[in-house]
């Protein structure tokens, strides 16, 4: 799987509640702490009208999604970073995924247990933000000591790498997500070799349910999500996976009567999508096929995703994009009209694009 997002936040917030609903993987639930202690994954279709609309146009049968990958990881506490509740495990599964979706509490329910006893969103992101923190200052002390070894043996380069990590240790012990701080070229080569937690993108997640709306919260939970240039969204958790489990047919007609066009679910996946900078092309060829990439990707980059023999024999692409093929309706008015290309390697796929590859090995 190409690209990944990590379910993170206290025990008992509904992450696994969620994760069931966009994954419909079955992970255990239970009304205590730590009930998550290896992660799920749960392999999700990104919702894409255009790819259904493609297939008609271009009488290609049963169309291939494209799709991301979802990580249920255990709650954390505070102490994670020092182990607490089998935090330093959990906090190892965090470093390897692209980003977070940090889910949020703001629900009232007395029957489910709160953490810290009492519903407050702000503290609760606060709690886990500490400790995320604190694991990266942790990670980046270790590469101090290394890079001064360094030094002391006559390594040039290592000054410059260690000027960087001061610098972020610095920014991180003001309490500040390592993502709200600037940092150039080099200074970002140097903290990709790190795997720290606090530069990923996060999309903070408010849980609610149907009976209350928690106004004051979720405009708090907001203004904090936007101080941090993080993404911000709430979903009824619960409602969300009873959808996930109808019928599709039963399901746009539920959504239909709520007088929705899509789910809180399905928006969830394109806010996921659009938080790691990712874009929709497709291929068609043979079957028609929906793939993800990451904005600004070259040519023989993408065909390399495909099959390692697309990137190494490259001859060219040839390219139209989705839009025309609405306007034309057919491929072969869109070549009448010119809008067909032949691109090389460095072309950049857009969004959109319609691409057959034309390779040799």
């Amino acid at each position: 799987m190409g690209f990944n997002c990590g379910i993170i936040g206290l025990p008992n917030v509904g992450k696994s509640t969620i994760f069931n609903a966009l994954s419909g993987a079955g992970a255990h639930m239970a009304n205590y702490p730590f009930c998550t202690i290896e992660p799920n994954k749960g392999i999700v279709p990104v919702p894409d009208k255009r790819l259904q609309e493609i297939a008609q146009l271009l009488h290609r049968q049963n169309p291939i999604q494209t799709r991301i990958e979802f990580i249920d990881v255990a709650g954390l506490v505070k102490g994670a970073s020092k182990g607490e509740g089998l935090g330093n495990k959990f906090l190892g599964h965090i470093r390897s995924v692209d980003a977070l979706v940090h889910v949020v509490r703001c629900f009232f329910n007395e029957d489910v247990v709160h953490v810290s006893g009492e519903v407050d969103p702000v503290s609760d992101v606060e709690v886990i933000n500490t400790e995320l923190i604190l694991a990266d200052i942790e990670v980046l002390e270790r590469a101090r000591e290394k890079l001064l070894k360094l030094i002391r043996s006559g390594d040039k380069e290592a000054k410059h790498s260690i000027e960087t990590i001061e610098r972020i240790i610095a920014h991180l012990n003001q309490g500040q997500m390592l993502k709200t701080l600037e940092l150039d070229r080099e200074e970002e080569a140097v903290v990709a070799e790190l795997g720290l937690i606090t530069n990923k993108p996060v999309l903070y997640l408010a849980n609610i349910d149907e009976k209350n709306s928690p106004e004051k919260e979720l405009a708090a939970l907001s203004d904090y999500a936007a101080g941090e240039n993080s993404e911000f969204m709430y979903i009824i958790g619960n409602l969300e996976e009873e959808i996930s489990e109808l019928p599709d047919e039963e399901k746009m007609e539920f959504l239909g009567a709520m007088g929705l066009e899509e789910s809180g679910l399905d928006r969830l996946i394109s806010k996921a999508y659009k938080l790691l900078g990712l874009i929709t092309y497709y291929t068609a060829a043979t079957e028609l096929q929906a793939w993800t990439l990451k904005e600004g990707t070259h040519a023989h980059v993408a065909a390399g995703k495909i099959h390692t023999d697309f990137e190494r024999g490259f001859i060219r692409a040839e390219v139209f994009n989705y839009n025309d093929l609405v306007q034309y309706k057919t491929e072969h008015a869109v070549k009448e009209h010119g809008l067909v290309r032949s691109e090389g390697k460095e072309y950049v796929i857009r969004e959109g694009d319609i691409v057959k590859y034309l390779f040799n090995v």
